[in-house]
């Protein structure tokens, strides 16, 4: 039961022209909030949500117990664009082809000042998609950031990581509604149901299905656990999966104006101490990537997630061990 001040709503953007041509008509951002904003507005946590996930859908791991504890701190979570509670292609006429990260956070920064009066971040907590947002608010506004927690992400999206997304992308545009452009006929739901299967043998690692954790009360056999990955996609809108895919696929801190695609630079330009905890087994955001931007940030720590939940293990709903190692990440970074 929520026993803290929690709420929300909408923020009109009007027309918000994008970084790679177009402009969302009538840009709105749905956003929540937990906690007490502190009367020095210092207390500002920004929590950014993940791929195809909405804020009521990662709120779990906020609470006194939780990852964030909205007790200390006022935790701001914003939809991405894309996600179908802010604009998103299937309620916005010429949505642009690709709504980046870039374009996310600017937004994010309109709405903080123009709605709360935050001019500065104790810091950004995000986890994949989430991550990569949090990455591009060190780099674009360090003045405004002073730690960041980068949960299962990478300042820019590896190859191997494309060649899935890719793939995945390749699963939505065969089926026989797709007119082209980002847009469906009806939605293909057969398509989304080979989208959810193949998402399974990603998102999770080896280890994970060779200790048969994929097996449970609800989740008998493996056919039942694939139709619970079916199920996870059945409700989201294809045209909203393929555009939040396209901005996973073209993540990059410094493919901006600013940095001008030197990722050296962008992370090197970071003055917020930053936390890169990578899920061992994480088959998207390897370890590997976040070691090699290690050397270039200024403030910076590699803490591993030692899991074998791949990369659910960032965001380890049912899974109390994860859920108290990034508990601990978050207390020991904010002491």
């Amino acid at each position: 039961m929520t026993t803290w001040a929690r709420e929300s709503g909408g923020y009109a953007l009007g027309e918000l022209p994008v970084l790679k041509g177009g402009t969302i008509a009538g840009a709105t951002l749905h956003w929540q909030t937990h906690g007490t904003l502190s009367p020095a507005r210092d207390n500002v946590i920004l929590y950014p949500t993940s791929y195809g996930a909405t804020t009521p859908e990662l709120e779990w791991l906020i609470g006194p117990e939780g990852v964030l504890d909205p007790s200390r701190w006022f935790v701001v979570q914003i939809d991405m664009f894309g996600n179908g509670l802010s604009s998103s292609p299937s309620d916005t006429p010429d949505y642009p082809a690709l709504v980046t990260a870039y374009d996310n956070v600017h937004a994010q920064r309109r709405l903080l000042r123009d709605l709360f009066g935050i001019e500065r971040l104790r810091a950004v907590y995000g986890w994949s998609m989430g991550a990569q947002q949090a990455y591009h608010w060190a780099a674009l506004f360090p003045d405004m950031v002073e730690a960041v927690f980068i949960n299962c992400g990478s300042a820019r999206t590896a190859v191997h990581n494309q060649v899935f997304l890719r793939a995945q992308m390749a699963i939505l545009e065969a089926a026989p509604e797709y007119l082209g452009g980002g847009r469906f006929s009806a939605q293909p739901e057969a398509a989304i149901r080979a989208f959810g299967r193949n998402y399974a043998g990603h998102a999770m690692s080896q280890d994970f299905y060779r200790a048969g954790l994929h097996l449970t009360p609800a989740t008998p056999d493996l056919e039942a656990y694939l139709r619970g990955w079916e199920a996870r996609y059945s409700q989201k809108k294809a045209e909203n999966l393929l555009a939040q895919m396209r901005c996973w696929n073209a993540g990059d801190i410094s493919d901006n104006p600013i940095h001008k695609g030197d990722l050296t630079a962008a992370l090197r330009a970071i003055t917020a101490r930053v936390l890169l905890i990578p899920g061992a087994t994480d088959i998207y955001f390897r370890v590997a990537d976040n070691e090699a931007e290690l050397p270039h940030l200024r403030h910076a720590e590699l803490r591993p997630i030692l899991s074998i939940w791949g990369h659910r293990a960032g965001n380890p709903v049912d899974n109390p061990a994860d859920t108290a190692f990034l508990r601990r990440c978050v207390e020991e970074w904010l002491a």
